[in-house]
C-alpha cells in the first residue's frame, strides 16, 4: 500500500512541475511577443519615423496627464533657470 505523504508529494511535484512549464510557456510568448516589438519598431525606422521619440510616445500615453503636465511643467522651470527656454 502507499504511502499517503508519497501520494502528497506526488500531487505536490505534478502541481509544482504545471507551474514551472507554465510560466516557461509564458516566457516563451514574452519572447515571441518583445520579437515582434522589434519587428514593429524596425519598420518604422525604415519608413523614417524617430523609433526613439516613438517609445516616448508610447511611455507617455501609459501616464496619467495629470503626471506629464506636472513633469513638464518642472522641466520648463528648469530650463529657464538654466537660460535655455
Amino acid at each position: 500500500m502507499s504511502d499517503p505523504a508519497d501520494a502528497a508529494y506526488n500531487v505536490t511535484a505534478e502541481e509544482l512541475r504545471q507551474f514551472i512549464e507554465q510560466f516557461e510557456a509564458l516566457e516563451a510568448q514574452k519572447k515571441d511577443i518583445a520579437d515582434q516589438q522589434k519587428e514593429v519598431m524596425a519598420e518604422a525606422k525604415a519608413r523614417g519615423y524617430d523609433t526613439r521619440v516613438m517609445r516616448k510616445v508610447i511611455a507617455l500615453r501609459k501616464r496619467k496627464p495629470d503626471e506629464i503636465a506636472e513633469e513638464e511643467a518642472v522641466l520648463e522651470m528648469y530650463k529657464a533657470a538654466l537660460g535655455m527656454a
